[in-house]
């Protein structure tokens, strides 16, 4: 892959239900990502961030269509390709072996009456023919390296805790080492402590295996922990997008503004702050205006 060419490029992508095709959810939405970075997209819920990530993998639903726009992925082998003029056939190729996505939800990703280390183990036999004790090896050294016990691997998903089944999910995207990896709010609904385990986690892994990572969250004190460059998102569209330090010590959009005044401090001192949406126009709250 070209050191100068972005692993991912969204350019100019925008996305609408196809019986209003005119109803933009999604508008004009550009960035890159590079090998071995995070870049964070940050918003409210239905600001468009999962839709965004959603038409990386080409799961968008069949009520949804990619109105405009390109989603170029630098593959090793194939060189860059526009991901959103592929077949169903090659997407399924890529998907899990390329890209790989930790969806937010682990007890609704994992299949209940299947063992985790089947689960784990079906994309290594769909993308990399492993079988037998190869397979068995290979799911072993999966679990302990997202830091479960290999002997779980005959558990079910309900047999297990949250921060667990969050990892078993972990260990379900990188089994085949993807190039990208989309993680949708993985720490949600964890709590702080095992946050902070599974953000260490996932950016150790991204460090060991340079992988880009896509990471979709509201919480700006997990963009402080992981972010190289953070992407804002309102209504669909991207109000800033910077580096990390550039949004965080010097944010130049009100609605960054208004997000970093809701995150508390560790003391609990701060005076918390309700958005205030004042600065939106008064007849046209769809032209919001970006920051670049």
């Amino acid at each position: 892959m070209s050191t100068a060419q972005p692993l991912l490029q969204l350019q100019h992508v925008s996305i609408s239900p196809k019986k209003s095709p005119s109803r933009l959810l999604v508008n004009d939405v550009s960035f890159s990502i590079e090998a071995g970075k995070t870049t964070c997209v940050v918003g409210e819920s239905g600001s468009g961030k999962s839709l965004t990530a959603l038409s990386v993998m080409g799961l968008l639903s069949q009520q949804l269509q990619l109105n405009t726009g390109k989603v170029l992925f630098n593959d090793k082998e194939s060189g860059v390709q526009d991901i959103a003029l592929l077949s169903e056939k090659a997407l399924q190729k890529i998907r899990g072996a390329k890209i790989a996505m930790i969806f937010q939800e682990p007890m609704t990703s994992l299949n209940p009456v299947l063992t985790v280390g089947y689960q784990i183990g079906e994309s290594l036999t769909t993308h990399l023919g492993l079988k037998g004790e190869a397979l068995k090896a290979k799911i072993a050294a999966l679990l302990e390296m997202v830091g479960i016990p290999s002997s779980r691997a005959g558990s079910y998903p309900d047999e297990l805790s949250g921060g667990q089944r969050q990892r078993v999910m972990i260990a379900m995207s990188i089994a085949c080492e993807p190039r990208l990896l989309i993680a949708d709010e993985p720490t949600t609904a964890l709590d702080v402590t095992v946050q902070a385990q599974i953000l260490k986690l996932l950016d150790d892994l991204k460090a060991r295996m340079n992988m880009g990572m896509l990471f979709i969250t509201h919480d700006f004190g997990v963009v402080a922990d992981i972010a190289d460059n953070v992407v804002v998102m309102f209504r669909g569209e991207i109000v800033e997008a910077g580096s990390k330090a550039q949004v965080l010590s010097n944010p130049q959009h009100p609605y960054t503004r208004a997000l970093l005044a809701c995150v508390p401090d560790a003391e609990g001192k701060k005076d918390l702050k309700p958005i205030d949406y004042a600065w939106l126009p008064e007849n046209n709250t769809q032209s919001i205006g970006a920051v670049r």
